[in-house]
This record gives C-alpha cells, structure tokens and sequence, in this order.
C-alpha cells in the first residue's frame, strides 16, 4: 500500500482563521511590549522620587489599569474601523457583481493574467471561480479579503488588555520585591531582558531579523526607563528642598 504523501509546506500557516490568529498575535506581542514599557517608567520614576512602597505600587497599579483599558479601547476602535472598511468593500463588490457581471469577469480575468497566467488559462480559471463563488473570487484575486475570516475587534482588545497586565506584573514585581537600594537596577535588568525576549518573539513570528528587533526594543525601553528615572529624580529632590 502507497504511503500518504503528506501536504506540501507541512508546518506553514494554512487555511481559513490565519488572519484572525495573527490579529491575536500582533495585538498579544505590543500589548506585552507596552505593558513592560509604561508601567516600569511609572514605577522607577516613582521609585526615583521616593521609596515609600505603598506609593510605587499605588502609582504602578494605576499605571497598569489605565494602560490596559486604553489598550483595549484603542484595538478595538482600530480593528472594528478596519472590519467596518471591509465589509463596506464586501457590500459594493456583491454589488457589482450583480450590476455589471459580464465586466466584473473580464476585471477577474486581466487580474489573473497580471499574476503571470496567460490570457487563455486566466480567462478559464476566472470562468470556474466564477461558476463556483463569483464574490469569494474577487474579494480573494482583487481586494485580497475573506469573508469569513474578518478580523475580530473583541479578540484583539481582550488579548491586548491581557498581554499588557501580563507585561505590566514584571516591573512591579521588580521593583517591589528586592530591597530598596535595589530596586531600580533589578527593574531596569528585568525589563530589558523581558525586551529581549519579546523582540526575538516578533521577529520570529514576523519572519525578520531577530537582533534587530530586540536591540530595538532594548535600547527604546531603556531610554523610556532612563529618562523617567532622571525626571522622577529631579521631581523627588525639588520636592524635598
């Protein structure tokens, strides 16, 4: 008995749902950027000023609750105008294809044949996608659009709003916990390698360079963290003159 070949690019993202896990994804990965990010330059310029813990936390717990509602609010108004564009297409392409049928296959047809098919092959293919779903083929050849894969603006606010307070829990777990001549260094390492890492995820997700990406996050957030420490710094000494 033949064995069963298995399927070509075994492994790769196939089939209906990759824009909504990649929605998921995308919203998850800055969430937990931006968690790490804001909540710690709340929290060490905070830490800067004072070392009352009561006062870090209080400040860092603010930080973390109005991030990831603003988060959240924010993906969703993004992702719900982006839904509301494609169904808006979706609307006039069926109607189109009611109207001016005979024009909107020729349109299939010269599209097909931009992506390399010759003039006859593309005519035939246009005719059986036409025949099987007229709509699904050109929102697929023309607009690049899955009907049934729109992108979920609830998904991709709860998952931001969850990777942000995920993110958020690492600085003020750090600056917290060890005593308080070591907080800001143990915050500052902390939230750099946890930079690193979330780098090095994005970049693999989205396929690019993986030292670039993390360097980039590293070097942005220990600039954030720098410049809150100074400005915490100047504050909480003006303060105590």
């Amino acid at each position: 008995m033949a064995e069963a070949t298995p399927p070509p690019h075994e492994g790769e993202a196939h089939g209906r749902g990759l824009a909504q896990r990649l929605n998921w994804l995308r919203a998850g990965v800055l969430g937990a950027n931006d968690g790490i990010v804001s909540v710690a330059a709340v929290v060490v310029g905070v830490a800067s000023a004072t070392d009352t813990t009561s006062a870090i936390l209080t400040a860092g717990i603010a930080a973390l609750v109005g991030g990831a509602i603003s988060m959240a609010l924010g993906e969703y108004v993004s992702v719900s105008s982006q839904r509301d564009t494609e169904r808006a297409l979706i609307d006039k392409e069926r109607g189109e294809l009611e109207a001016f049928p005979a024009q909107e296959l020729e349109e299939l047809t010269q599209l097909l044949v931009m992506r390399g098919l010759s003039p006859v092959t593309a005519r035939q293919v246009a005719a059986e996608l036409t025949e099987h779903d007229p709509l699904e083929a050109h929102l697929a050849v023309e607009l690049g659009i899955d009907r049934d894969d729109l992108i979920n603006p609830w998904h991709a606010a709860v998952s931001s709003a969850v990777a942000f307070t995920l993110g958020a829990i690492l600085p003020m777990l750090a600056v917290t916990l060890p005593p308080a001549h070591w907080r800001i260094p143990a915050t500052f390492i902390a939230v750099l390698a946890a930079l690193a890492i979330t780098g090095v995820a994005s970049a693999t997700l989205g396929g690019s360079s993986r030292a670039r990406a993390a360097a980039r996050l590293v070097v942005g957030g220990f600039l954030a963290l720098a410049a809150t420490y100074v400005v915490g710094g100047l504050l909480g000494t003006a303060g105590v003159v």
